[in-house]
This record gives structure tokens, sequence and C-alpha cells, in this order.
């Protein structure tokens, strides 16, 4: 029997917040993201805020080093 992996809407709303924190757009952080060779769209990433798209690990990974934190920050809130 196949299990999908529930969403968490709490994940959306922390990639929501850490991007406003460093005052960027959502073109501007998928473009960086791009420089650094994750392969993302604006319509993708909006998607991962909505909490509509599970985030992919090497999108989480870049977007640590980006913000500079830890990867607490992205799970802040969830049980």
């Amino acid at each position: 029997m196949e299990q999908k992996i529930r969403r968490d809407r709490n994940m959306g709303d922390n990639l929501k917040r850490l991007r406003e924190e460093h005052c960027l757009s959502q073109e501007k952080l998928c473009a960086e993201l791009q420089r650094r060779g994750c392969d993302i769209g604006r319509t993708t990433y909006a998607k991962y805020e909505a909490g509509q798209l599970n985030i992919r690990a090497s999108v989480l990974i870049e977007l640590k080093k980006i913000y500079g934190c830890g990867y607490d920050a992205f799970f802040f809130g969830l049980e």
C-alpha cells in the first residue's frame, strides 16, 4: 500500500518567514538557487511556501547556505 507524505503548511510558513527576513523576493531567491545549481522556478517555490509541494533536500541544503542558519529554522514549530 502506497503512503503519501503529509504536507505540512508550517514548513511553508517558515520558508516564507526566512525569505522575508532576508528581504528576498521569490524571483530573486529562485535566481540565486538556480545560480547554485538548483533547477527551480518561482511557481515551484511558491508551492513550497503554500504547503502544496514538499521541498527537495537539495533545495533545503542550498537555502541553509543562503540564509546562514541551522536546519532548526526550517522546522521551527513542527511537531
